[in-house]
């Protein structure tokens, strides 16, 4: 998935405030979203919290491309070692120039197949040959859930593989509840994204991998194996801004008839502009199908039931706005609360 537009870099005079603004946004992600994920994002962004010198140069990336793990995802991608902070700033420091300019054309995508494993409950509701249509779809990893195999365990135990034989992705996944689990019937996948990616394509293939986070163990095996899934097959991605209904309803005219078009959201709908989420939705609402969505609790007021926030315990699995699940927003859980 994709997030905004570019913008340009902050003017030297603006480097003061920005500065402290980038200190506050990498102690925020030291704190709250690198524990437990990766020890050495966590010393950078901890790094970068208390260096105002590494701060400023970090100011000069447009302010929708300086997200923690865009920029040092970015740097791993120029030669970044994969090393203590002192070191890693002293890189920065060195090669500031192409961070910037690289951070100011890329945006973050996490395109991660594991997702599947959280849509394949809701996916599984649905009878019948599959349209699916993927919104923020990046290089369409998402788009191939029956191509992959799944391993459920918690309350108990589900293994799943494609008719063919077990995948060379294979996503593992906690489960609460008794939601019914099958392999979905895809017969057309196709995705909207403002900056899409080729899964044949050698750079973006490195990018989408090193967008996974030191630490975490097999993420970017997966990721590549998924890719190699995505090129023997490409799905139709389509460059465009999915809020414009125009845009959704051309590429959904395409589904073949006789399936059912089942449109996905998965992790997108926070990297929208409110205004253009607000369009999507009466987009969604408007177009028929089935509208199948993986959002944080508290970003809408669309749910039916409503949902709260404070009390939900993941992001929310909905199918049509409403409540099926609650789930890890990378697939790592799911806990099913249909009925």
């Amino acid at each position: 998935m994709t997030t905004g537009p570019d913008a340009s870099p902050a003017s030297p005079a603006a480097l003061g405030p920005v500065a402290a603004e980038v200190q506050q946004r990498y102690a925020r992600f030291g704190r709250e979203e690198a524990p437990g994920r990766s020890a050495v994002y966590e010393e950078w962004a901890n790094g970068v919290a208390t260096d105002a010198s590494t701060a400023h140069l970090l100011a000069r990336i447009p302010a929708t491309r300086r997200q923690p793990p865009l920029v040092f995802a970015i740097s791993r991608l120029l030669g970044a070692p994969l090393a203590g902070y002192r070191e890693w700033a002293a890189w920065v420091g060195r090669n500031i120039d192409a961070v910037v300019a690289e951070s100011a054309r890329r945006g973050l995508q996490t395109n991660e197949p594991l997702r599947c494993a959280a849509l394949l409950p809701a996916l599984s509701t649905v009878t019948g040959p599959l349209a699916l249509l993927e919104v923020g779809a990046s290089a369409g990893l998402c788009l191939y859930p029956d191509r992959f195999s799944y391993r459920y365990r918690g309350d108990r135990t589900v293994s799943l593989d494609p008719s063919g034989g077990p995948s060379s992705v294979t996503l593992e996944c906690e489960l609460r509840g008794e939601p019914a689990l099958r392999l979905p019937d895809v017969v057309w996948r196709a995705g909207i994204d403002v900056d899409p990616l080729d899964p044949r394509d050698e750079d973006d293939r490195r990018f989408l991998t090193t967008l996974a986070w030191p630490g975490e163990e097999g993420r970017a095996e997966r990721i590549e194996a998924a890719l190699d899934i995505a090129a023997a097959d490409p799905p139709r991605i389509v460059r465009g801004d999915a809020s414009d209904p125009a845009v959704l309803h051309a590429l959904a005219a395409e589904a073949p008839a006789g399936a059912t078009l089942v449109v996905t959201t998965p992790g997108v709908l926070p990297h929208i502009p409110r205004a253009g989420r607000e369009r999507l939705l009466a987009a969604l609402a408007d177009l028929g199908g089935v509208w199948i969505s993986i959002d944080p609790p508290g970003l809408h007021r669309a749910w039916d039931p409503p949902v709260d926030p404070a009390t939900w315990g993941g992001f929310v699995l909905g199918r049509d706005a409403r409540p099926l699940a609650a789930v890890d927003p990378l697939g790592g859980f799911v806990e099913w609360r249909a009925g």
